[in-house]
């Protein structure tokens, strides 16, 4: 019987995948949490139990390389897409406590403005993702890269415009400490799906 290989790949795409569906959980229950805030809504445990999934399928997909002879690609690309992956989801989950830490009574709507294009870059990278396992979808996944780049930029004007809004109306200065962080941690959980594009495209240069 001849001895295949496929097993093992459709399972680090299945992975993979996984991975990015946590991605794209955390960053729509964030957003939610921003739409309708409270320092006691259940949205905060199931971030917590996101992040929790997401490392168990880190830790997964670390274990699985570790055994595996024959890889999809090569074991430093998987992990650093593992890891981008996941980063995404610690970052996330990382905003939901500061906001609950800080005690926030309200949330502002330059959060919820850089929530939704969170969720939109989380999106955009699981496209991206599912279409690794599928070479004739590479132009779809440098699509999906191309989106994730338009949103990051879209992330770093809106971040720009949430601090002009902080700076300008709010006169106690440890709340706009309180609001810049949790607005640069947004934007970094943004640029964290930018990352993931990057070693995408560097998986498709690299694999024809």
């Amino acid at each position: 019987m001849a001895f295949s290989l496929l097993p093992k790949e459709e399972r680090f795409f299945a992975l993979f995948d996984g991975l990015a569906a946590h991605g794209v959980a955390a960053a729509k229950t964030f957003h939610e949490l921003t739409r309708r805030w409270s320092c006691d809504s259940p949205l905060l445990e199931r971030l917590h139990e996101i992040e929790q999934e997401a490392d168990i399928t880190t830790h997964e997909v670390k274990d699985r390389l570790d055994r595996s002879f024959i890889t999809p690609y090569d074991r430093e690309d998987i992990h650093a897409l593992t890891s981008k992956l996941d980063d995404v989801v610690d970052i996330i989950q990382s905003a939901s406590n500061r906001m609950r830490l800080y005690r926030l009574p309200s949330c502002r709507p330059e959060i919820v403005a850089l929530a939704d294009i969170l969720h939109q870059a989380a999106l955009a990278v699981a496209r991206a993702v599912a279409c690794l396992s599928d070479p004739s979808r590479k132009r779809r996944l440098l699509d999906h890269c191309i989106e994730i780049n338009r949103l990051e930029n879209e992330g770093d004007q809106a971040l720009g415009a949430a601090l002009g809004a902080v700076f300008a109306d709010v006169q106690d200065p440890i709340a706009v400490i309180k609001w810049e962080r949790i607005c640069e941690t947004l934007e970094t959980a943004i640029d964290k799906c930018e990352d993931v594009a990057h070693v995408l495209e560097s998986i498709l240069v690299k694999n024809g």
